[in-house]
């Protein structure tokens, strides 16, 4: 039967671990290797795409994921020649940042744009793009897609009163437990 190999394996473990007296990280990594083996291949994982290091070609050194995120947002008309040069190593490098590249740019067109109509296909794509973090995005956005669409369509902008609300709650933060409303009023207040 196929599951007495387990059942046998794990009662030889039970009483291996009780006399062991290393680390069960270590007995449990090389018990790993002989479950695999047990596995029928129909079980196993498929392996991830491959993604090569992208080496900026100015510096010589690994272009990090703060900067590629950065560059995955940003318009090529917008990018300087050594931005560019760092776009393309990165999308010869990695088949997800093309992926990831495209999407973002379409989603800063339809949010650009005035037509709410082609978020449906994007959402589509990015459900079907392969990359869990897009798909994650594209769920999220699902669940409250009106405001979304009126987010796009819609002229007005709630910009204004973040604004404010920001600068307000940073203000209170910076005095918390330091003085009362008198100061808080001052610093409120414009001076005049």
């Amino acid at each position: 039967m196929p599951g007495d190999g387990r059942r046998a394996t794990r009662s030889a473990v039970d009483h291996f671990t009780t006399s062991y007296a290393g680390s069960c990280s270590h007995l449990e990594r090389l018990l790993s290797e002989w479950r695999r083996v047990e596995r029928p291949e129909t079980s196993r994982r498929r392996e991830p795409t491959i993604e090569g290091r992208a080496i900026d070609p100015a510096t010589g050194w690994q272009i990090s994921p703060v900067v590629a995120a950065a560059l995955c947002m940003k318009p090529t008309r917008m990018l300087s020649h050594s931005q560019a040069a760092k776009v393309a190593v990165l999308k010869e490098a990695s088949p997800s940042f093309v992926v990831m590249r495209r999407l973002a740019m379409r989603f800063r067109g339809l949010l650009r744009g005035a037509d709410a109509g082609k978020l449906g296909s994007w959402l589509d794509d990015a459900r079907h793009s392969g990359i869990q973090l897009l798909q994650q995005f594209a769920r999220i956005l699902s669940r409250d897609i009106d405001a979304v669409r009126n987010a796009i369509a819609e002229p007005w902008s709630s910009g204004q009163a973040e604004g404010q609300i920001n600068r307000l709650k940073t203000l209170e933060r910076a005095m918390f437990g330091r003085a009362g409303i008198e100061l808080l009023r001052a610093r409120m207040l414009p001076i005049q």
